[in-house]
């Protein structure tokens, strides 16, 4: 079994992996992004089986293990070990996901708020990526999937006064565009 965790991994949904929260462990995992906290580095996991296949020359990678990325990504993951991110992260997105959830209690267009870590999704009844401009002239971040799902992805190492600062801002946005 084969996982690709460059989004999901590092912390980000509040355990090292979000595997883990299936109690599952893959034979191969691609992990990136967070590895390097900006710095591009890349890297692919293999165990067992999976790992002889691998054989020295007969895989690349474009932000692979330079000295410098090795060296950015060991601080990193020394730092999120340290510093228990993945229990912020599980903390702060619950948080986030109540806050979302009573601030859009009584708003019916909104039919499904959902989080793991800092992964959450805001599911609307209809196309919303005019969101990602208005949410942008509110100085704020977020994405549409699907259509119809706010995708946030807030910084792992939010404080509360942030993650209300956003449920607020994101709030109003939401409610103003559904009631036009």
């Amino acid at each position: 079994m084969m996982l690709d965790e460059i989004q999901t991994g590092i912390c980000r949904t509040g355990k090292w992996f979000a595997h883990q929260h299936s109690g599952i462990t893959p034979d191969i995992m691609t992990i990136a992004k967070a590895m390097g906290n900006g710095f591009p580095i890349g890297a692919c996991l293999a165990k067992g089986k999976a790992a002889e296949v691998f054989k020295p020359g007969n895989h690349g990678s474009t932000y692979g293990g330079n000295p410098l990325a090795c060296h950015v990504a060991s601080a990193t993951l020394a730092a999120h070990e340290k510093e228990n991110t993945h229990v912020q992260a599980k903390n702060t997105g619950e948080y986030l996901v109540s806050q979302f959830k009573a601030s859009f209690s009584e708003t019916s267009e909104v039919i499904d708020i959902r989080g793991l870590g800092m992964m959450i999704g805001i599911e609307l009844d209809r196309p919303c990526a005019e969101l990602v401009s208005l949410a942008i002239e509110n100085n704020l971040l977020i994405n549409v999937t699907a259509e119809r799902v706010v995708r946030l992805l807030p910084p792992l190492n939010m404080e509360k006064v942030q993650a209300d600062e956003l449920v607020s801002t994101l709030t109003q946005i939401v409610k103003a565009f559904i009631s036009r």
